[in-house]
């Protein structure tokens, strides 16, 4: 995280003042009478931000306003600080602190916009100074957030910003074993253990789903067992992730035809991302759950040894899979990895992917379409979470039809159903791996941006990483 984030009582620093059109009590304060007259007449004209020059510091004005909902508000309050950005930038503002002078509970929300807004990734340019943000530390001022809440902000915060740098590393770097070595060093940094399955063990375990997959290959995949098991759990059954890690997807044989479509395939493993993006926020913010994260990593290649339409695969359950298309390729690495899971009596599991095409023209990038047999309580709960982080989700029906398409004349399944919801034909594939309460999530759509929106910034978004933190944090409230 490019941004460093603290909790601070002093006011002695640029400051971003949270209010509310209606009530400016607090302008005396900060702003002499000539300035608070332009505040003033400019929120009639409804202008939403405000800046001050100081004798030594800056004061930014945000006027965030109410919405229709809960939801609303919080992400009007997102966007407002993203917008600001331009603002610090222009002034070359380096540090910041964020105090509330509105009765809406929003300093959390300003404090994403603000930080994910000003993620940057510059690994690779030579010349980073010229590129680099002014901003270089936000400040949450103690009266508008408890220490306890600060802290795990900066836990998911982090954590997001961790899961883009993951998908924004080109395949050159992020393939499977690098993968595999960046999860361990992250692991002793943040706390969870971390456990790696090679290719060896792979083929003696029966890993087929994931091992045809990566057939076509040089490198070789791996298998990623992430462990958070505190003293203090509420759960004695854990809670299960699942990621798809396909580091980069050619289509395979079934060479992916679209024009562009295999420009940005490094970002295949956003699901991986996430589920890694979780176990560091969880373990960070020392969270009383056991939870388990899974992915089995490799690339998509159409090598000699390429796995081709037409084979049948089987897969670490047993169940054969007739390949009809080698694009269709994460379901093939998430059967292992679903089929593994149950081994841990797991509670609950969620598995996210990158999975469908068809996800992202279902819903676009602006929510996630899951699905899945875990009872009411919990669905409620996960969709609660995505209107808090504005990570919003579509339940999409499981039908049995839906599994009509699906079946194989010479195989248990097929990878690929019919030409219709596709997406929901890929959730039923799965389902044949489950044993146990079980949601998916399929992030084809908001997991990485063509452009800037917001404090969503271009390529990888690390979505899902505070949806399920939320889930997480809240799970027995």
């Amino acid at each position: 995280m490019n941004t460093k984030l603290s909790h601070t009582r002093s006011l002695k620093n640029n400051l971003v003042i949270i209010s509310e059109s209606s009530n400016l009590d607090w302008a005396d304060n900060y702003l002499t009478p000539g300035e608070i007259t332009i505040l003033a007449k400019g929120i009639q004209k409804e202008v939403k931000s405000f800046v001050f020059p100081k004798a030594i510091n800056f004061a930014f004005v945000l006027i965030v306003k109410e919405g229709e909902t809960a939801s609303q508000t919080s992400e009007e309050a997102r966007l407002a600080a993203a917008d600001l950005l331009d603002e610090l930038e222009h002034y070359k503002i380096n540090s910041a602190t964020i105090i509330n002078h509105s009765s809406l509970d929003v300093v959390a929300q300003i404090t994403e916009g603000m930080v994910l807004g000003n993620y940057q990734f510059l690994k690779y340019f030579n010349d980073k100074k010229g590129k680099t943000n002014s901003l270089k530390e936000v400040k949450v001022h103690a009266s508008g957030m408890r220490k306890k809440n600060f802290e795990k902000l900066s836990c998911v915060l982090e954590a997001t910003c961790k899961a883009r740098d993951f998908v924004n590393e080109p395949h050159s770097y992020m393939n499977a074993p690098q993968f595999s070595e960046d999860v361990k060093a992250l692991g002793k940094a943040s706390g969870f253990k971390v456990k790696v399955f090679d290719k060896k063990k792979l083929e003696k375990l029966g890993f087929g789903g994931l091992l045809s997959v990566n057939q076509g290959s040089y490198l070789p995949p791996t298998f990623n067992i992430m462990e958070w098991m505190p003293k203090n759990a509420k759960n004695k059954n854990p809670i299960v992730l699942v990621g798809k890690g396909v580091m980069f997807d050619t289509g395979g044989v079934s060479l992916k035809p679209t024009k562009n479509s295999m420009d940005f395939m490094k970002c295949d493993m956003a699901g991986s991302a996430t589920v890694v993006g979780v176990m560091m926020a969880v373990a960070k913010a020392k969270l009383p759950l056991n939870v388990v994260a899974l992915v089995g990593a490799t690339d998509n290649r159409p090598g000699k040894d390429a796995y081709l339409p037409g084979d049948v695969v089987k897969t670490y359950s047993g169940i054969t899979v007739e390949i009809l298309n080698t694009d269709a390729e994460g379901r093939m690495t998430l059967a292992d990895s679903l089929h593994y899971a149950k081994q841990y009596k797991p509670e609950l599991v969620m598995d996210f992917a990158t999975l469908t095409g068809a996800a992202a023209y279902c819903i676009g990038p602006d929510g996630i379409p899951y699905m899945g047999n875990a009872d009411s309580k919990v669905k409620y709960k996960v969709e609660q979470s995505g209107h808090n982080t504005y990570e919003r989700l579509v339940e999409m029906p499981l039908w049995k039809e839906y599994g009509e398409t699906i079946k194989s004349d010479i195989a248990d399944i097929k990878n690929l159903g019919g030409p219709y919801a596709g997406h929901i034909t890929a959730g039923k594939f799965l389902e044949h791996f489950t044993d146990y309460p079980w949601l998916h999530f399929d992030i084809a759509g908001p997991s990485y941006m063509h452009k800037k929106t917001g404090y969503r910034t271009k390529e990888g978004t690390g979505v899902g990483v505070r949806l399920i933190f939320d889930f997480l944090n809240h799970y027995f409230d």
